[in-house]
C-alpha cells in the first residue's frame, strides 16, 4: 500500500484525512507493526490494521478526531483480549494522526520517496502534539530520541509472456499484490485498454532479449499463443537460472518440451526446475480466473521463499 500517496490524495480531495498506524505490538496481534489505514472524513478507508473490533474502534476514534478538527496525534494502548473480545491475546499501540490541506507540502517528499520504489526509513518524534518525520540519516544521531518507521514496498518483478485469457486473469489477480508486472505479447491489440498500476504492457519484438535483460530476481511465466515461441522463451529462461520459470500446459506438453531441452543440452537439474503445469497442486479447474488464483498463490509462496527482490 502506498500510504503517503493515498493519504495525500484523500487530503487533497476531501480536505482532511486520518492515518492509523500499528505503532507497536506485544504478543499476538492481527497485523504487524507498520500496518496502516487511511481514513476519509466520511468514514471510507483504504488499508487495514487487521479487522475485527480493534479496527472498528480505531476507525471510530479517527472519525471523531476528524469531525472535531483535532490536530494532535493520539496513541491508543489497547489489549486485544477481554476489552475487545479478540482472542489474539496480545497488546498493541495504535498511532492515530489527522492531516488537512496545510500538511500537503510536508507530505510531498514522502509521496515522492514512496513513488521511487523500494523502502525508505524516516525518523519520527512527537513535536507540539504531532509526529515530526525526517528522512533517516546514514549515520545515527545519539541525540535523537523517537522511533523509526519503514515505508514503501519492494515489488518482485514478474514477466508474463502472453496476453490470452489466462494472462489477462493473472495480471488482474496480481494487481493488488507486491509484484511489478511486465506483460509481453507480440500481437497487435493484444492488451486491454486499461492496465493495473503495477503492470506495464509491452509489444514484444525479441523475447529472448527480454529474458537476457530481465532482472535476475524476476519470476517468469510463459503462456503465449504459440508452442514454438513458448519453447524458445522457456529454454532461454531456464538457461538464465531464474528462481521460478512457469510454463502453462499439461504433463504431456512438459514431456515434449523436456525432450527438446535435452536435445539442446540443458542439464537435467535445470530441466527439473521448470514449473509445468503451473499453479498449486490439487487445483484442477481450468477456468482462467481459477488458474490465475492458483498461480498467484504459487508466486506468493516463491516470494516468501526467495525474499523480495
Amino acid at each position: 500500500m502506498r500510504v503517503w500517496r493515498q493519504l495525500s490524495d484523500f487530503v487533497a480531495r476531501h480536505g482532511a484525512a486520518a492515518l492509523i498506524t500499528v505503532h507497536d505490538v506485544k504478543g499476538s496481534a492481527p497485523r504487524e507493526a507498520g500496518a496502516h489505514m487511511v481514513v476519509r472524513p466520511d468514514g471510507a478507508f483504504h488499508g487495514t490494521i487487521g479487522g475485527g473490533q480493534l479496527e472498528f474502534r480505531m476507525l471510530d476514534i479517527a472519525r471523531e478526531m476528524l469531525a472535531a478538527g483535532l490536530r494532535s496525534a493520539r496513541i491508543v494502548d489497547q489489549a486485544l483480549g477481554p476489552d475487545l473480545g479478540q482472542c489474539c491475546g496480545g497488546r498493541v499501540k495504535i498511532l492515530i494522526e489527522t492531516f488537512d490541506r496545510s500538511d500537503l507540502e510536508e507530505l510531498a517528499p514522502l509521496v515522492e520517496a514512496e513513488a521511487g520504489g523500494g523502502r525508505f526509513e524516516v525518523e519520527c518524534r512527537m513535536e507540539d502534539g504531532r509526529v515530526k518525520r525526517e528522512f533517516a540519516s546514514a549515520v545515527g544521531d545519539d541525540s535523537w530520541t523517537g522511533w523509526r518507521e519503514v515505508h514503501g514496498e519492494i515489488r518482485t518483478p514478474v514477466l508474463i509472456f502472453g496476453a490470452g485469457h489466462v494472462g489477462r486473469a493473472l495480471v488482474l489477480s496480481l494487481a493488488p499484490l507486491p509484484f511489478a508486472v511486465r506483460w509481453l505479447d507480440d500481437r497487435e491489440d493484444a492488451f486491454p485498454s486499461h492496465m493495473p498500476p503495477n503492470a506495464t504492457a509491452v509489444r514484444m519484438r525479441d523475447p529472448e532479449a527480454e529474458i537476457a535483460e530481465a532482472n535476475p530476481a524476476s519470476l517468469i511465466l510463459v503462456m503465449t499463443h504459440d508452442h514454438p515461441l513458448d519453447m524458445a522463451i522457456t529454454a532461454a529462461a531456464l538457461q538464465r537460472g531464474f528462481s521460478y520459470v512457469g510454463l502453462i500446459g499439461s504433463a504431456t506438453k512438459r514431456a515434449r518440451f523436456e525432450k527438446r531441452f535435452r536435445e539442446i543440452g540443458l542439464p537435467e537439474e535445470t530441466i527439473r526446475s521448470l514449473v509445468c503445469p503451473i499453479g498449486l497442486p490439487g487445483i484442477v479447474d481450468k477456468d482462467p480466473a481459477v488458474i490465475a488464483a492458483s498461480v498467484t498463490a504459487q508466486l506468493l509462496q516463491v516470494r516468501e521463499r526467495v525474499g523480495p527482490s
